[in-house]
């Protein structure tokens, strides 16, 4: 290894010294989205990173994402599964209401 090559750590966020995780952030002030990496592991999992470089180090920062999946599907069924019960009524209603006064009506 040449005196020269830095350190390679891989290292979570939430396990970051607080000062560091303020030089992170200080890093990336419009937020991570567009830096992050996907990093699949051997075993077939996978993590989101962002890099970040010191004088003495190169990490790759794990960040925690939230990732909508399949599971979320259920919870919309019962979402929109609903029937608007009385809509074609409300909407008839609608047209047939007169306006109880017509001195509302404007002339441009």
């Amino acid at each position: 290894m040449a005196p020269s090559a830095k350190k390679r750590l891989v290292v979570s966020f939430n396990n970051m010294a607080p000062e560091l995780q303020e030089e992170v952030k200080a890093a990336y002030p419009t937020g991570y989205t567009d830096f992050m990496m996907r990093i699949d592991k051997p075993n077939g999992d996978f993590f989101f990173a962002v890099p970040f470089e010191t004088e003495e180090i190169s990490y790759l920062v794990k960040i925690d994402v939230k990732i909508d999946d399949a599971s979320g599907e259920e919870e919309d069924k019962d979402y929109y599964d609903d029937d608007l019960k009385g809509a074609d009524e409300l909407a008839n209603d609608d047209s047939d209401d007169e306006p109880a006064d017509d001195s509302t009506d404007f002339d441009m």
